[in-house]
């Protein structure tokens, strides 16, 4: 039954199909999460089938919330040993955790920070393999933490994600990203959140139930697929909904009423 459980993420995404070619290969897809359902568990499932025996993925993971040690940890207990992936260059870690902009001192602006964090993406991607080069999925953990890095410039954070988002049509490869939806509660609908959005060809909103807390649900996640028309055909979007429980070392995934 988890199987079953697992495979509505996956069709959801896209995934229950071949892994050859990687299906959200050219796609940018969007975690939004809040502090009562945290999205962090959709993440670590995508680098799980990411970096999956039967994937010729490369992840290039962008940190600006935990250490290595944290997403290691988290992962063992999926079943997927990030140390090993790491040593085979298939998991390529970036650091972001002490990033702080501008530094006055040593004459670096918010600006300058995030371009040189691009450089360095692009550089890790020019200097892989060719046969790896068309297999490149870039994770950010948290992209509200890259706007509190550039001291809260939206303008610089967008220059950012839009020059990483060339880069899904340059080499084809995906753009996964998590944001707090919340932090932007006090405001109306700013411009970063609209761009990330509209920049998105997926979507995955992780929200707390309607009817409150429940034993055995901890919340349910609405994924709107805006499909595709670069690839074998073309498809309208389509919005799944279901529901789900984060286990240590799995998560399920259920229709709602599907359980008593």
């Amino acid at each position: 039954m988890e199987n079953q459980y697992l495979n509505l993420l996956d069709r959801a995404l896209g995934l229950d199909g071949p892994s050859e070619p990687w299906p959200l290969s050219g796609r940018v897809v969007l975690i939004e999460d809040c502090v009562e359902t945290s999205g962090s568990f959709v993440l670590h499932q995508l680098v799980k089938r990411s970096l999956s025996p039967t994937s010729s993925n490369v992840i290039i993971f962008v940190a600006f919330a935990n250490p290595f040690s944290h997403y290691d940890r988290i992962l063992r207990k999926l079943g997927c040993n990030l140390v090993t992936q790491r040593d085979n260059k298939r998991f390529i870690f970036f650091d972001m955790l002490m990033l702080r902009c501008p530094d006055v001192d040593k004459g670096k602006s918010s600006e300058g920070g995030l371009v040189l964090l691009y450089e360095k993406i692009l550089k890790t991607i020019c200097g892989l393999p060719g046969d790896k080069k068309d297999y490149v999925t870039i994770m950010m953990d948290d992209i509200s933490l890259v706007e509190v890095a550039a001291n809260g410039g939206s303008d610089y954070v967008l220059d950012f994600l839009h020059y990483c988002h060339s880069l899904t049509s340059e080499f084809d490869c995906s753009l996964i990203m998590l944001n707090h939806e919340d932090i932007y509660s006090s405001m109306e609908r700013p411009t970063l959140i609209l761009q990330m959005e509209y920049l998105a060809d997926i979507l995955v909103k992780a929200e707390p139930l309607s009817t409150g807390l429940a034993t055995d649900v901890h919340g349910q996640l609405t994924v709107l697929n805006k499909g595709t028309s670069h690839r074998l055909g073309s498809s309208g979007n389509k919005i799944h909904n279901f529901h789900y429980k984060v286990k240590e070392n799995s998560v399920e995934y259920f229709y709602p009423g599907s359980r008593v």
